[in-house]
């Protein structure tokens, strides 16, 4: 291995400079990701927008029904091996698929819960017999599953959960009692993957449950702000009686199980998240055409083009993130496998890698979401509130997406403490960096020659933005040491200037590889939008920065870190207006998303 390439690490974007060679782009997918993208796209639309009425109103067996139809056209195994029925694709392809079910409203949701929380921990952390009895009953949709972690007294501090497993006197079975909330599909699962701390033990374990066991009781459906369609049930586990060849992974492990599979569930939602964007916009650009006011398409009017542009942008910004983190995950994957590890070992310790990335794209594609069906509503006017269009569902449905998954609150912070802790432990150099940057300040700032290449100023901001993370952050681990664990509100400052550089970086290496595959004139809306946010990304970064240093410095340190942060955010003056008409315009003329 020596010889030969290795692949990028989780978090190195903020210390390395990559290349578009590192990167997929959404432009490259071939004709077989293709067709089953398209299968997707032909599944939603004769099975799940004509019922979403039916679907929300929980019509029994319905969404089963749904899953199983979703199962024959094999939608529920694309990441399982093909020895388990299975299409055994690689990760980004998992991410395409979800993208494409990702504007299915409540079904989307039981989809996701089934394919990835309900799935995944047998498909990593079975052993062979479990992965034999349960895979293919999962991979066809004989079987539904669920996931059951939280509690009421347990959260986000899924650790504290009081649900018990007690070993019986023969050791032939576990004996399970407690409660578990928020169950996604708990209507309908017949397979329970079951956190519980074993006898006396302090941290969690895993079982396998099978509704087939008894004992398993359930609240009616929880009445829910959105996604009325998705099973959303208490569980009560009373006296379960559970085989001791159900125990899923190492005793005590189960921790490890949740955060890895949440990892999962983070990326993914945000690819579910692009796709609804993806027909949102296209539902606010057709209905612009179609509506007309003062005698003209409010498409015609440069509020709307504002709104429809910058949706795009957003999710434009999101497909580019999404891509490029899921070729490095399958990368870290092939190079683990190539070290001769196990592949499901394999495939978890790549994901695990991206676990800073995955988090970064569990907030902003969510956010990114939120905003563009805000404006969708918007653009629609008082038919965006109406329950007869399709905005309203899409509202209430988008909301759960930054509490799913683990809060972006939670996420943020998680950010910049997996940075930090890599950096402890040696795995990411970011004191020499940030070292380099104290000492840049302090120097004379060399202006250079300019460079007048195309997108050569944008590769000297996102250079700079990467310097001001690097001072601010490097700043605040110096002057607060182990407090700074505390301080959350600096730790969501650090992560905002980390998420807007990572989106900003994505963004303009995919635009790069565009123009080195179809030209300069394929990409000019391209290169219009990247441009647009970059420089509103600039102001963004320059505010976080300033409120964190605000919050811990003082006197002339606090000075010359407010310089620094002017310095490494300064960008030349960019016409945002007639960039955003440019992809407006051809939004417009497209009459969908077609960035």
């Amino acid at each position: 291995m020596s010889d030969e390439k290795k692949s990028i690490k989780g978090g190195e974007f903020l210390i390395k400079e990559a290349n578009i060679e590192d990167i997929f782009i959404a432009e490259e997918w071939d004709e077989e990701q293709k067709m089953m993208r398209d299968t997707c796209y032909d599944f939603l639309n004769a099975e799940i927008f004509p019922d979403l009425d039916r679907i929300d109103q929980l019509e029994e067996g319905l969404m089963p029904s749904k899953l199983d139809k979703a199962g024959e056209l094999g939608l529920l195994g694309i990441s399982i091996p093909a020895k388990y029925g299975g299409f055994e694709k690689d990760f980004n392809t998992s991410l395409l698929i979800n993208e494409a079910t990702g504007s299915g409203h409540s079904f989307a949701v039981a989809l996701s819960a089934h394919t990835g929380i309900g799935t995944l921990p047998i498909l990593y952390y079975g052993n062979e017999e479990q992965k034999a009895k349960y895979l293919p009953d999962l991979t066809t949709g004989a079987k539904k599953a669920c996931y059951c972690l939280t509690e009421p007294g347990s959260g986000s501090d899924a650790n504290s959960g009081k649900t018990k497993a007690v070993l019986s006197e023969d050791g032939s079975h576990y004996t399970l009692n407690g409660q578990k909330m928020w169950i996604t599909n708990g209507g309908f699962a017949d397979i329970f993957i079951v956190f519980a701390k074993v006898d006396n033990d302090e941290n969690l374990s895993a079982l396998i449950v099978e509704k087939e066991f008894g004992g398993i009781s359930l609240n009616p459906e929880e009445h829910k702000m959105g996604i009325k369609g998705s099973s959303t049930r208490q569980v009560f586990f009373n006296d379960v009686k559970v085989p001791k060849e159900n125990f899923l992974g190492e005793r005590e492990g189960g921790f490890k199980i949740a955060l890895n599979i949440l990892n999962i569930g983070r990326i993914k939602l945000a690819a579910a998240a692009l796709g609804a964007m993806k027909r949102i916009i296209s539902q606010s650009i057709n209905y612009s055409n179609e509506r007309e006011q003062f005698g003209r398409q409010i498409s015609k009017y440069g509020a709307i083009r504002y709104k429809l542009a910058e949706q795009a942008i957003q999710s434009f910004a999101v497909e580019s993130a999404l891509y490029r983190t899921g070729l490095n995950i399958d990368q870290a994957t092939e190079e683990l496998l190539a070290g001769g590890m196990d592949e499901a070992q394999a495939k978890l310790k790549g994901v695990e890698e991206f676990a800073i990335e995955a988090a970064i794209l569990k907030v902003f594609g969510s956010e990114a979401l939120d905003y563009v069906i805000d404006e969708g509503v918007q653009v629609f006017g008082g038919m965006g509130y109406s329950a007869d269009a399709p905005m309203e569902r899409s509202y209430r449905d988008s909301r759960i997406n930054r509490i799913f998954e683990g809060t972006n609150e939670i996420n943020r912070m998680l950010i910049v403490d997996m940075l930090l802790k890599r950096a402890m432990k040696g795995q990411l150099n970011l004191l020499g960096p940030a070292q380099a940057v104290q000492k840049e300040l302090m120097s004379i700032p060399d202006f250079g020659e300019q460079d007048d290449r195309l997108l050569a100023a944008e590769d000297r901001y996102i250079a700079n933005f990467k310097k001001a993370i690097l001072m601010t952050a490097g700043a605040a681990v110096q002057k607060l040491m182990t407090s700074l664990a505390k301080e959350q509100e600096i730790l969501m400052n650090l992560s905002d200037m980390v998420i807007q550089t990572y989106v900003a970086e994505s963004m303009l290496l995919r635009v790069k590889k565009i123009i080195q595959l179809k030209g300069e004139q394929e990409a000019e809306q391209k290169i219009a939008a990247v441009q647009t946010y970059i420089y509103d990304a600039a102001d963004k970064i320059n505010k976080s920065g300033k409120d964190a240093i605000n919050s811990f410095a003082e006197g002339d340190e606090q000075r010359m870190m407010l310089l620094g942060i002017k310095r490494f955010t300064k960008v030349a003056p960019f016409n945002v207006k007639e960039a955003r008409q440019s992809i407006a315009q051809h939004l417009i003329a497209e009459n969908k998303y077609a960035l």
